[in-house]
């Protein structure tokens, strides 16, 4: 990410398409096929390493917030609170 591009959004190789717009393009029903022909500088790899990027992106807050949860839970043991989270 740059901030010269796309205001510091994650894009694709410095192509000024956020990857944001990819995803948004893919969950609006078009196929990577439409898309590739639509934006012609876009290469298969291109929409692949945007789905990659959503995936780490959507691990790694899972995992933060698995984090905050356990460390909640561990709280409330130590003062005896009965308290869950989901």
């Amino acid at each position: 990410m740059t901030s010269s591009i796309c205001h510091g959004r994650p894009c694709i190789r410095g192509l000024r398409y956020p990857v944001e717009m990819i995803l948004e393009l893919l969950s609006s029903g078009m196929s990577s096929e439409d898309i590739l022909a639509d934006y012609e500088d876009l290469e298969r790899e291109d929409i692949l390493a945007a789905l990659a990027f959503a995936a780490r992106l959507l691990s790694a807050c899972t995992r933060q917030r698995d984090d905050e949860v356990a460390e909640r839970r561990a709280t409330a043991a130590t003062v005896g609170a009965p308290i869950d989270f989901i």
